[in-house]
């Protein structure tokens, strides 16, 4: 689950800096000395555009992938070996 979320946030985050950057660089009309706020939002809606397209990737390759776990132990009534395999997957909807 936990790499489920990660991805979710990157995705998330992504966001949340394209829409600072597209705010700083349109709707923000501040001059200051020392920094171009024009600017700093073109970068800000660069790295939130690539958050997005990674997020993205990252979902789509971890709802292909599926972990199998195998183990086996010995029944204590019978004294059989018994093996039991266990499927994992992030997304229970898939």
């Amino acid at each position: 689950m936990a790499g489920g979320n990660r991805q979710r946030m990157s995705l998330g985050t992504g966001i949340v800096l394209f829409v600072i950057g597209a705010i700083l660089a349109f709707a923000v009309h501040v001059q200051l000395a020392w920094v171009d706020l024009t600017i700093v939002g073109y970068i800000l809606m660069v790295a939130g555009a690539v958050g997005i397209i990674l997020g993205i990737i990252l979902i789509a390759t971890r709802r292909n992938r599926t972990v199998t776990t195998s183990r086996g132990y010995t029944d204590p009534a019978t004294g059989e070996r018994v093996q039991r395999n266990t499927v994992d997957r992030d997304d229970p909807f898939v």
